[in-house]
């Protein structure tokens, strides 16, 4: 049986109010949950007192929490996560920028969004908020940057749980790559720039 269809399966029993599969769910789920926080690890600051083991801790343990999801399958179950590891960025992101200083935020290379032979950083909080605001134009659009960018999912695997076709999937992540990288570059010209890398 593949990683994908036992994953799905561990679910599905999950989902059914089986609680004796969440540790067989967990030991196959975190290298793959530890693998996604690593690449997004890189954009904390040396000397981070955020670890990634504490954010697949803090994904996984919301993931558990999520009462009230039917979980579908594994490619169901890694969006979720990806919007989870966003908010809990985010959370820290801020919490951290609270305690220090303004400047003190995640930075992300937009060219980690393969959207631009220009590299710039910005912070995680600027693509945050740009994805919020894309989120309000085209809600698909931002849940496949979601889950194209943080959670690394392949565009098949976005195409079964957004339930429409790869061409869709790709389509959509072209034209949300060229949104966000424009709406980044301008917000970059703010006060959040912290210019070319």
């Amino acid at each position: 049986m593949s990683s994908a269809a036992q994953v799905t399966e561990l679910l599905l029993e999950w989902s059914k109010g089986n609680p004796a599969v969440e540790d067989r769910l967990f030991g196959v789920v975190y290298s793959e949950l530890h693998r996604l926080a690593s690449r997004h690890m890189v954009w904390e600051p040396n000397g981070r007192s955020f670890q990634t083991t504490d954010l697949v801790h803090e994904v996984y343990l919301r993931l558990i929490n999520q009462s009230r999801v039917d979980w579908e399958s594994r490619s169901h179950f890694f969006a979720i996560a990806a919007r989870l590891m966003r908010r809990i960025l985010v959370d820290h992101a801020r919490a951290r920028n609270a305690e220090k200083r303004p400047n003190a935020g995640l930075q992300v290379a937009l060219s980690d969004l393969p959207i631009g032979a220009e590299a710039r950083t910005v912070e995680f909080l600027a693509l945050d908020e740009a994805l919020e605001r894309l989120e309000t134009i085209d809600p698909r659009q931002a849940r496949i940057v979601e889950m194209r960018f943080i959670a690394g999912l392949s565009e098949e695997e976005i195409a079964g749980a957004l339930g429409v076709s790869v061409r869709t999937v790709k389509r959509d992540w072209r034209v949300a790559r060229a949104w966000l990288y424009g709406a980044l570059c301008k917000e970059s010209h703010g006060t959040r720039a912290v210019g070319a890398s």
